[in-house]
């Protein structure tokens, strides 16, 4: 991750800063940014992001998350997961021979 900052964020990176920055421009105190939407999960946080409200694109919907002072080195895609969480439980009718 430091490397990857110290070598620069690349083109396609910047176009999605410029619309949290414009977002985040002339709101009023207490208000909540317009969310910008953006399939790069692999983008790093980065602190001129701060405040602002991205939707994450986890392979189905939109998820919006609002970026904290604590995500900055993080990237987008760990705060929208692309899958559902096993809820392990009882076995179905047929796993097996006693049931």
């Amino acid at each position: 991750m430091r490397r990857r900052v110290h070598r620069g964020l690349k083109k396609k990176y910047f176009k999605i800063l410029n619309r949290i920055k414009k977002a985040k421009l002339n709101l009023q105190p207490g208000e909540k940014p317009a969310p910008v939407k953006t399939h790069y999960r692999s983008m790093p946080i980065v602190p001129e992001m701060i405040g602002g409200v991205v939707g994450i694109y986890n392979g189905k919907e939109f998820s919006n998350v609002e970026i904290k002072f604590d995500m900055i080195g993080k990237y987008l895609g760990e705060f929208a997961l692309s899958y559902k969480p096993t809820k392990h439980g009882r076995p179905g009718v047929g796993s097996s021979k006693s049931s």
